[in-house]
């Protein structure tokens, strides 16, 4: 039986993996956060969002083929010395607040899908952000708790109180839309519990909410983990890209045969359709391999995958780009490997992303497309090396990097 909590009550977790959904008339981005008992992370690996998707017991879950944005607790993974963790929404579209779209949060066993408990939040108002719920351990049990306390300054204004490092944050800290209110009395739902433990504020801005990276001022080099929106001056700026993939043959003659390969996934991180040398397209053409180099021979890109945006089945919700050495030796005998995503209209080059070194494995996952509620693509550069000789090797390490 669930349990619908009101705002400051809380409940037993009765499955250790619980899967936190929060859905609003409007689509939102939801993170998590892992905090000590400080009230802070132990550093900014402890943000989970869209594009940091998976932390210590923590993953994110992108909306998708009718399901929303989620945070899933795995508490018996969650590392030692974590007693929270906190999740948070706001509203994709950065200019929205929350009056007449109070969201709601439905906690479900992750295993099974039934619900555990719902919290809905009282009216709100011109709130930019909001703690939804917290998942806590207390006494040796974990519990989940009923917050609701909105800020009227986003995310990046409150999320220097986490620890959290946020370019361009305000200097002034995190101003509540509300003041605190005590825990037992109905009162101004505007407030939250005095008595409890101290409200963290909230997480920096997920790609959706500024600072956001796009294409406005030109080419944009990525560092590892770093991420790009493909709109230009708030619109999508291209519906076709081509991805280019190059690396430079081993010495002493010796050749390499890298294939690339790109494999599509749905929201829930299933497999759909692979476009890799033994089979060029896929989607009717929405995505074509160039075709299979067998040395890394040649001047320029060695091999292509071009991706037609607009033609990609609705249930295509990301996209990961892999290369995987078929021949079987380490990347740490690959030089001055690199992707680089074009305008396959123009092939004026928008992003590039340089690996700046190597380890001992057969395949790297370089880069993920994702796609938001809004309809526009994310570029993720990753840089993630598994040991995988072939794409169908690459599916279940790159599923896990959504």
């Amino acid at each position: 039986m669930s349990t619908v909590l009101t705002q400051g009550g809380n409940a037993p977790l009765t499955a250790p993996r619980v899967t936190v959904e929060v859905t609003a008339p409007k689509a939102l981005d939801v993170s998590g956060l892992l905090l000590t008992d400080s009230g802070k992370v132990r550093s900014d690996a402890d943000f989970v969002f869209f594009n940091a998707p998976h932390g210590p017991g923590v993953s994110h879950r992108p909306a998708g083929a009718g399901a929303p944005d989620a945070i899933t607790v795995d508490t018996r993974a969650v590392p030692a010395g974590i007693t929270k963790v906190v999740v948070t929404a706001s509203p994709a579209d950065q200019d929205s607040t929350f009056a007449g779209m109070e969201p709601t949060a439905t906690v479900r066993d992750a295993d099974t899908g039934q619900v555990l408990a719902s919290f809905t939040p009282p009216p709100l108002g011109r709130e930019t952000a909001l703690i939804v719920v917290e998942v806590y351990l207390r006494n040796g049990a974990w519990k989940v708790r009923a917050v609701g306390q909105g800020y009227a300054n986003g995310l990046a204004g409150i999320a220097t109180d986490f620890g959290v490092t946020v370019d361009d944050a305000p200097a002034a800290p995190a101003t509540p839309a509300a003041r605190p209110m005590p825990p037992t009395a109905p009162v101004d739902p505007r407030i939250a519990l005095a008595s409890a433990p101290p409200m963290p504020a909230m997480p920096p801005a997920p790609p959706a909410t500024p600072p956001k990276v796009t294409l406005d001022k030109g080419r944009v080099s990525l560092v590892k983990g770093s991420s790009v929106s493909l709109v230009k001056n708030g619109r999508p700026f291209l519906s076709s890209v081509r991805m280019a993939l190059g690396w430079e043959p081993a010495g002493r003659g010796r050749s390499i045969d890298l294939d690339a390969s790109c494999i599509a996934f749905d929201a829930g991180r299933r497999k759909l359709e692979t476009a890799w040398f033994m089979k060029l397209t896929v989607f009717n053409g929405a995505i074509a391999h160039s075709g299979d180099n067998l040395t890394g021979d040649g001047t320029g890109d060695d091999e292509s995958i071009t991706v037609h945006l607009e033609g990609l089945p609705p249930e295509v919700t990301g996209l990961v780009f892999v290369v995987n050495s078929f021949s079987g030796q380490r990347f740490t005998e690959v030089q001055n490997a690199y992707c680089r995503l074009l305008d396959a209209r123009t092939e004026q080059e928008l992003v590039r992303f340089d690996l700046t070194h190597s380890e001992p494995s057969t395949g790297v996952v370089m880069c993920k497309l994702i796609r938001q509620t809004s309809g526009e693509w994310v570029m993720t550069a990753l840089g993630e090396y598994v040991d995988a000789r072939t794409a169908r090797a690459m599916i279940e390490p790159s599923a896990a990097l959504l």
